[in-house]
């Protein structure tokens, strides 16, 4: 028969990871120095105002490439389980790997061939 007490590590995790936020949220508030003067409530904290307007807009394409490297920075993690039991997985896993790999290769050329990467004012 099982016993809570086998448990323990368990029930211990729960615990201290919502015990580590309570703990370091005050950190920054008593270590960080407080600078307390005239620049403090201005628009920027540099003490220099703001020329024009401060609420731009940004173009669209910003937002095309923003996710970009973070797609690329994913796409780089899948092949590593593939290739590290590889002899133990076959040809499905390598078909696999290969279509994971090849699909946003075509997306990027895609995008590319559209203009979709093209950054102009």
């Amino acid at each position: 028969m099982l016993s809570i007490l086998e448990y323990n590590s368990f029930l211990l995790s729960p615990l201290i990871a919502s015990s580590v936020p309570l703990v370091a949220y005050p950190i920054p508030g008593t270590a960080a120095p407080v600078s307390r003067g005239p620049e403090k409530f201005l628009g920027h904290e540099s003490g220099m105002e703001p020329m024009g307007d401060t609420r731009t807009k940004f173009q669209i394409r910003y937002y095309m490439f923003a996710p970009v490297p973070v797609i690329l920075d994913v796409e780089t993690v899948f092949p590593h389980p593939w290739a590290t039991s590889f002899n133990e997985l076959g040809i499905f896993a390598s078909i696999e790997a290969f279509t994971s790999v090849t699909i946003p290769v075509v997306g990027s050329v895609y995008a590319w061939r559209k203009g979709a990467l093209e950054w102009s004012q």
